[in-house]
């Protein structure tokens, strides 16, 4: 591993220890486990993926399918594919040009091609995502035809993860970097300016993995509630006082089965991008 692989390896450790240390209502973390997950499984799941997504020179495709491998050799479960989905052209852009991440993104994204696609098809068929249907165009259980940011281009309005490809990471960049921003501004630790983003993504717009698994109006339901969340976080003197609450929330949610996964994997992107932008 060169060192600049390995700077990149260490941001991306980092964001997933830092999202795990977030009481983020009905995902994962230091908390609470939940969905028949552990923080350790995400733990160990994201020492496997660091090596195979910042491999040196490695295309998109292969760091998603490589990375994805090592999880379920690491945990025997999908812990962090839309995370890989998500890291894995901010990994390939900070190893081109660390000191122009987004110039470099928009270029990466441009580049990928039929091969990327195929391999990271073979990913999430391999990971089998809950909620994963058919679709009539673009497949991920068919040979890819297309590029990777095409097929992601025709998932864009169902799915959070695949409108990044599409819109240059537009919501890790607006939506993400300037709540995070915004939380270490009021001087909030760590784990609650991490809280501060995942709200901030769980308020803006509905969760497509809860839409996906529960339906549109579960969705809606709970961004509402985020927004109500994000409101008290804001004008709260001592966060911590919230906790309470929050986790009250977080155990609901987890009773109910609803998981805002989509909303916790953009977080870990944004983390990632702001570990990055400090290390270059």
């Amino acid at each position: 591993m060169t060192d600049i692989s390995a700077r990149i390896a260490a941001a991306f450790k980092a964001a997933c220890r830092d999202e795990l240390e977030a009481p983020k209502p009905g995902n994962v973390h230091v908390f609470a486990d939940g969905h028949r997950m552990s923080a350790g499984e995400f733990i160990r799941s994201a020492e496997a993926a660091a090596g195979p997504l910042t491999a040196p020179g490695a295309r998109v495709g292969a760091r998603i399918l490589a990375a994805v491998e090592a999880t379920a050799a690491a945990v025997g479960i999908n812990t962090n594919l839309g995370i890989i989905l998500l890291c894995a052209p901010l990994a390939a852009a900070a190893e081109r040009a660390p000191c122009d991440l987004r110039g470099a993104l928009a270029d990466i994204l441009d580049g990928l091609d039929v091969e990327d696609a195929d391999l990271a098809f073979r990913a999430i068929t391999l990971a089998a995502p809950g909620g994963l249907g058919r679709v009539e165009r673009h497949d991920v259980r068919a040979p890819a035809t297309v590029s990777l940011r095409e097929a992601m281009a025709a998932a864009a309005d169902r799915d959070r993860i695949a409108r990044q490809y599409v819109t240059a990471f537009a919501d890790v960049f607006a939506v993400g970097e300037a709540a995070l921003a915004a939380a270490r501004a009021r001087g909030l630790p760590k784990e609650w300016a991490v809280l501060a983003v995942f709200l901030a993504f769980l308020s803006a717009f509905p969760d497509s993995h809860i839409a996906r698994k529960r339906g549109a109006a579960t969705a809606e339901e709970v961004c509402r509630t985020a927004r109500e969340v994000q409101s008290q976080l804001q004008a709260a003197e001592e966060p911590a006082h919230l906790l309470a609450a929050i986790l009250d929330w977080d155990r609901t949610l987890k009773q109910q089965g609803i998981n805002p996964g989509t909303s916790a994997d953009l977080t870990v992107a944004t983390l990632f991008a702001s570990h990055l932008a400090v290390g270059g």
